[in-house]
């Protein structure tokens, strides 16, 4: 038996309840934030918020699915603000359900659906915003990144 096999053993049942426990901390985080009026939705409202204001930002989730994996322009964004997130210190997933997660920060019934391929969860001042979730997810992504996993991919909770 290999290391790699010996470690995957171990550790296959603790991924699976840390994704799902990240899952449903991000949509308790989602939830809160909207309530607060902390979330950015949008790729290009997010893009005026990391530079308007990169400070105020305390997360970012990128979404896709399989109808957009192949939209150039959507990658292109989402490298950039990758990249934007890992210069500011600022924790970043993805999301591979857009759906569920347009769902969850839903739009007004007057307005139009919104663009949830990329959403950033804000904070008018960085002592404001305390939340557990937003703390799980911080060490999620932390751990993850100890593995080398830069973006980690969270699935949702089924409703």
């Amino acid at each position: 038996m290999t290391f790699e096999e010996f470690s995957g053993q171990d550790n296959t049942a603790t991924t699976g309840e840390r994704m799902q426990s990240a899952g449903t901390a991000l949509e308790e985080l989602l939830v809160s934030a909207k309530k607060q009026d902390c979330l950015t939705v949008g790729v290009y409202e997010s893009a005026q918020v990391m530079n308007v204001d990169p400070d105020s930002v305390a997360f970012c989730v990128l979404a896709t699915d399989e109808e957009y994996e192949c939209d150039i322009a959507l990658q292109i964004h989402f490298t950039l603000i990758q990249a934007f997130c890992f210069d500011n210190d600022i924790n970043i997933v993805r999301v591979n359900d857009i759906e569920r997660l347009a769902d969850i920060v839903g739009s007004d019934q007057d307005e139009e659906p919104k663009d949830a391929h990329c959403i950033l969860v804000t904070s008018p001042n960085s002592d404001s915003w305390k939340d557990s979730a937003l703390e799980k997810l911080g060490l999620f992504c932390e751990e993850s990144r100890n593995v080398y996993e830069w973006v980690p991919t969270i699935t949702l909770p089924e409703r």
